[in-house]
């Protein structure tokens, strides 16, 4: 503790008074001064403090040493006859105090306007007719307002500061703190009362969570407010002030069955407009199912969660439905509607997504890299050295030169080798899953959350390599995620707070010029430069002709069993056709060209000549221009051959009039990305 004697009772001792009594780590020992009826002197005996006249005489007397003497007076000889009495002290003069002074006034000024702020938010809070309960980062109540404590039956003394469930027992704000959802209109029991309850969770101005706070309204009010109604046009009245504005699609009908009243949100969800609805028969909504409704008004029970599907687009629906009942009569009907398909929408979504992601033990090794250019053997080289290394390795080059196959040799040749490979094309997926896979979810993190989570491919990966393909189409905002991985070596689910150490060694990879996108934006600076610690170009095949021999043998070995056939050789011509063309597609484009010659051989035939090439017997279509005569020419075959080969023509095009960018290229062919990806495999098998 810090002890402090004021010497001046005036206004600016008052000030100082008022700014320490309250600190911690203060006592003020003594406020002395020669005017008793001193401002600083009346507060001082107001507080219990020890006043006197003499300040020799006083501080003579204390039984504590004193460690500072603020000498409010601004008189010179006093402040130098303090410096005297005690040595041991800090004595700060009259002078400097005022200079402080000034600081403290403002720091006052704010406190009071910050208690009138508190003040008028309180009486907000203490005024609202829903009940609010608050809790902070540890889950303790710090807030009760009234209709709190009237729904509670209890006194918030009885309530601020101990756990939210010892309080309510059901509450959900302790997983709120965690998930980080919003749950809004959620029915809950309150004792022997049932709630409709909105969670929110509040942030402080870094994003963290601070706290939760829940509000909640007694539904059985409302209950007892529709028992005194007296005719179904007052109940119609009641109930569009609540319907109108919840999420949940609401339709009411009337005794004989008839649409009385419906929600912006049915018709948002259905389809149909208020006239297709209102005044018609309560199955007019169906496109499956048993009208609820007049299940309800014949048997006066409600149901719950009956499954159905609505409107002309036949959406996927959740039913509840209740009868309205006013003194024992029954008046009508009520239906809550809950979309299920959008839930069903993204589950089918996500075992798709799952179906484009392989997880895989490495299957190539750096002896399945074919060519003996000078171009592709400095890439084997430096793939080999990076394999030795547990640094990051960038593979860049265009669509189909075998980053894929470099990716796997090099996992392979390092002390990796025995664990798992996993890789994912980040263009394959959208933002959303494919955070969720990266880095996997926690229980309750979204809807259709598996129960206890998922683990990411980074945890499956570990130990491993994880192979990034096409990260160049990576989000901006995954892009900080997966740099935060490569950085802290670490990951947090999707849902979560803990964090999880991993062990992954990355291999990334894109066709993208990342250079370009770093100074366009759509690619963060600090991931390029963590990624690229080994950057390995791979060659396009146009620039490295005299590979095409041998990788065109290599292909037919591989394809003789999987195709039937005995090819055992390559004639020149064949050779000279495939060295004069582009090749925009590279070695992928180079094996599809071979598969569909071999297809189109006798079984007999064991040498692969030029006129098997039928699509290469044309000079190659310089970038940026049409075919000559802007069309395919029929030369045999069905109509759906045809139209598959005029299809691989256009995105053969336009790969070449952009480089090979994917994502310029589906632009310009008016395509998602995700559809030219499908176009192209469709193409390969």
């Amino acid at each position: 503790m810090i002890h402090v004697v004021i010497v001046g009772g005036g206004r600016g001792g008052r000030r100082w008074i008022e700014a320490l009594a309250d600190h911690p780590e203060v006592v003020i020992d003594a406020v002395i001064d020669l005017r008793e009826d001193a401002p600083g002197m009346q507060l001082a005996r107001a507080l219990g403090l020890t006043v006197g006249r003499d300040y020799r005489r006083v501080l003579a007397r204390l039984p504590e040493p004193v460690d500072v003497v603020l000498e409010v007076t601004g008189q010179p000889e006093v402040y130098a006859d303090l410096l005297a009495l005690v040595p041991g002290a800090t004595v700060i003069s009259g002078p400097a105090l005022r200079f402080f002074t000034l600081f403290i006034e403002d720091k006052m000024a704010l406190i009071r306007q910050l208690q009138a702020q508190r003040r008028e938010l309180e009486r907000v809070v203490e005024a609202t007719h829903d009940g609010m309960i608050g809790v902070d980062r540890e889950a303790r109540v710090v807030l009760c307002n009234a209709a709190a404590e009237r729904l509670l039956g209890r006194n918030r003394d009885q309530v601020l500061g101990r756990p939210v469930t010892d309080v309510i027992p059901n509450s959900r704000l302790a997983e709120v703190l965690v998930h980080g959802k919003e749950e809004l209109n959620q029915v809950q029991k309150l004792g022997e009362i049932e709630i409709v309850t909105n969670r929110v969770p509040l942030f402080d101005d870094e994003g963290r969570i601070v706290g939760a706070i829940a509000t909640f309204r007694d539904v059985t009010e409302l209950r007892a407010l529709a028992a005194e109604v007296t005719n179904l046009r007052e109940v119609q009245t009641l109930l569009e002030a609540i319907i109108q504005s919840t999420q949940d699609a609401i339709s009411v009908v009337d005794k004989d069955g008839r649409g009385l009243l419906i929600n912006p949100a049915y018709t948002r969800l259905t389809g149909l407009r208020p006239e297709q609805v209102l005044n018609q028969p309560a199955d007019v909504d169906i496109a499956e199912g048993e009208s609820m409704h007049l299940k309800v008004l014949r048997t006066r029970q409600p149901v719950r969660n009956v499954p159905m599907k609505v409107g002309p687009m036949r959406r996927e629906v959740l039913v509840d439905v209740a009868p309205i009942l006013v003194g024992g009569e029954l008046r009508g009907s009520v239906g809550v509607i809950h979309d299920v398909s959008e839930i069903k929408r993204l589950t089918e979504e996500l075992e798709r997504a799952n179906k484009l992601i392989r997880t895989m033990q490495a299957k190539y090794t750096f002896e399945e890299i074919v060519g003996k250019s000078p171009a592709i053997a400095l890439a084997v080289e430096q793939a080999k050295r990076a394999a030795q290394t547990p640094a990051t390795v960038l593979l860049r080059g265009e669509s189909g030169t075998g980053k894929e196959l470099f990716a796997h040799a090099i996992h392979n040749a390092s002390d990796r080798r025995y664990q798992p490979f996993v890789r994912v094309n980040c263009a394959a997926l959208t933002d959303s899953l494919l955070e969720s896979e990266l880095f996997g979810y926690e229980e309750g993190a979204f809807t259709g959350a598996k129960k206890g989570g998922k683990r990411g491919l980074f945890e499956e990966a570990n130990g491993g390599t994880l192979f990034l393909d096409e990260i160049g189409e990576m989000s901006v905002a995954t892009q900080a995620k997966v740099l935060r991985a490569l950085q802290e070596r670490e990951i947090v689910r999707v849902g979560g707070t803990r964090p999880i150490p991993v062990d992954v060694r990355v291999i990334a990879a894109t066709h993208v010029n990342l250079e370009q996108a770093v100074a366009e934006g759509r690619f963060r600076e600090d991931l390029y430069y963590r990624l690229n610690v080994i950057p390995i170009v791979i060659p396009p095949l146009r620039y490295r002709l005299e590979d095409i021999e041998a990788l065109a043998m290599h292909i037919i070995q591989r394809q003789n069993q999987a195709f039937g056939r005995n090819v055992t050789e390559i004639a020149k011509g064949a050779v000279e056709l495939l060295q004069r063309y582009h090749w925009p597609g590279n070695v992928r484009e180079l094996e599809n060209t071979i598969g569909r010659a071999m297809i189109h051989m006798r079984y007999s035939d064991t040498v692969l000549e030029a006129h098997h090439l039928p699509l290469l017997n044309t000079p190659p279509v310089p970038p940026g221009h049409a075919d000559q005569g802007g069309a395919l020419t029929w030369t045999g075959g069905t109509l759906e051959q045809f139209l598959r080969r005029a299809e691989r023509s256009a995105i053969e095009q336009a790969l070449r009039a952009t480089g090979g960018n994917k994502t310029e290229a589906a632009k310009r062919l008016g395509i998602s990305v995700r559809s030219l990806y499908y176009k192209l495999k469709a193409t390969e098998e």
